[in-house]
């Protein structure tokens, strides 16, 4: 059974994780080569500083006094659909009840420009199905998200996710919504308390959306929103996609008439969700959760030396995002070797890890 982290456990979770460099990947991949955060702070190279303990210290002690949780994964509060993906948070900083996820999950997204009758149907859906014994999760947006959460609300609870840190409330015409969340279910981010959101921080916010989701049901989005980058994401890690279909001349409907064409299950009302999902029992936290960051695949022989084998993986790899899976079979390489080379080129800013498993090459090819 694991144990809760120490202090000084948390504090070197946090700090290896706030390590410029440093992924959810890459940190569960070190504390698989190390044993602990402690371990891995000591072994980076010098290129990548961690913050200094006082500095991580005084972020935990500011964030408990303005009642933020903060929840390694290691721990029971961890929403345990979250902790199956590859990339899943080392920690999250909570405010409000992380009970919430104990329930059965579905996730509500859409266009921030939402039509009136697309803020209203996922308003009615998303009561529906709280009401059905469903936590809805979204991302505390305009339009479509904001309607969903006031929907979850009036029947049930609620999780936002965001962007930013957890006390950094965005668009600040939420804050009365995003008061009213806390209450009665809970607000996330993977974030440092303080972090101002930044574009390229959504697309990371939408894979813990469909993450903690059981399946994800896209209202209005357009074909480039980021709304079918979380379907996408949901995809990718097994979850269920549902749609709602909308007229072929309004361009939000793109999004969801696309994901019907491609096999999305479409959705009329809540019935249409709880007849793929179910209604099941909601279920209780598990306590002592055991989470092994143990490697589990075996080392296998390659007679090719590292060198020559990082080079092979360096002219696999470019400007375009490809998947890991696929370069292990492009260049005939064992997963631990793969995952090995990986974390090195990473932590040497050779290449960037992306949702869906997936990594490019930085800088010159």
């Amino acid at each position: 059974m694991a144990k809760p982290l120490t202090r000084d456990e948390l504090i070197d979770w946090v700090r290896l994780i706030a390590t410029e460099g440093i992924g959810p990947v890459s940190f569960r991949q070190l504390l698989q080569r190390h044993g602990s955060a402690g371990a891995a702070l000591a072994a980076l190279p010098k290129s990548r500083t961690p913050p200094e303990p006082d500095v991580i210290e005084r972020v935990i002690q500011a964030a408990t006094s303005d009642g933020i949780r903060l929840v390694p994964s290691c721990e029971a509060e961890y929403p345990a659909l979250l902790k199956e993906i590859s990339d899943a948070p080392p920690v999250l900083w909570v405010r409000g009840d992380p009970a919430v996820w104990a329930a059965p999950t579905v996730a509500v997204v859409g266009a921030r420009n939402a039509s009136l009758n697309g803020k209203k149907f996922a308003k009615k859906l998303a009561a529906d199905l709280a009401e059905a014994g469903y936590t809805v999760v979204s991302g505390l947006a305009r339009g479509i998200d904001g309607a969903a959460h006031e929907g979850a609300l009036s029947k049930g609870a609620t999780a936002a996710v965001l962007a930013g840190g957890v006390d950094v409330i965005y668009p600040p015409e939420h804050r009365p919504l995003y008061h009213k969340i806390i209450k009665s279910g809970a607000v996330l981010s993977e974030m440092l308390p303080g972090t101002e959101p930044q574009a390229p921080n959504f697309p990371r916010r939408n894979r813990i959306i469909s993450g903690l989701a059981r399946g994800v049901i896209v209202v209005e989005a357009t074909l480039k929103s980021g709304s079918l980058i979380t379907a996408r994401l949901a995809l990718d890690q097994g979850r269920e996609v549902f749609a709602v279909p909308g007229s072929p001349v309004d361009p939000r409907s793109e999004g969801p008439n696309s994901l019907i064409r491609d096999g999305g299950a479409l959705v009329r009302s809540a019935d249409d969700v709880l007849e793929v999902l179910g209604r099941p029992e909601p279920v209780e936290p598990k306590l002592n959760q055991d989470v092994s960051f143990e490697s589990e695949e075996t080392e296998i022989y390659d007679e090719r030396t590292e060198s020559d084998l990082r080079q092979l993986v360096r002219r696999a790899l470019g400007p375009t995002p490809v998947e890991v899976d696929e370069l292990m079979r492009q260049c005939q390489v064992s997963a631990p070797i793969l995952k090995t080379l990986l974390l090195e080129m990473e932590l040497e800013g050779e290449i960037e890890r992306l949702p869906g498993n997936r990594v490019s090459r930085i800088g010159k090819v």
